[in-house]
């Protein structure tokens, strides 16, 4: 069955990185266009950025462009979030995202608070 494991959140100082894995099961990350969403308290869930199965288009909304980084281990069939230069305002719920079979499937989400 399909299966999404994040890891790599925590606390950090603005200004910061961090690095968030999104670990796969049951299917292969290069096969599917996969995402990063997040949510913040009181907020709807965005997408904050996205990878083509083909591993050549990357999408991010326009707050992280510049400091986040998508990208894909095929071989450990991982997808990674590298966030640079983080901000107040990237606290949020971070999700691994992808769609296949008509369905959407999520992971269980890391919590990345920015703050001094």
């Amino acid at each position: 069955q399909v299966q999404l494991v994040e890891s790599g959140g925590g606390l950090v100082q603005p200004g910061g990185s961090l690095t968030l894995s999104c670990a796969a099961s049951g299917f292969t990350v290069s096969t599917y266009r996969m995402s990063w969403y997040r949510q913040a308290p009181g907020k709807e869930r965005e997408l904050a950025a996205r990878i083509s199965s083909a591993g050549g288009v990357r999408n991010y909304v326009n707050s992280v462009k510049g400091r986040f980084t998508i990208s894909r281990d095929n071989a450990k069939n991982t997808v990674y979030l590298q966030m640079n230069s983080l901000k107040p305002e990237d606290t949020a719920v971070y999700y691994c995202n992808v769609f296949l079979g008509a369905t959407d499937y999520w992971g269980q989400g890391t919590q990345v608070t920015v703050s001094s």
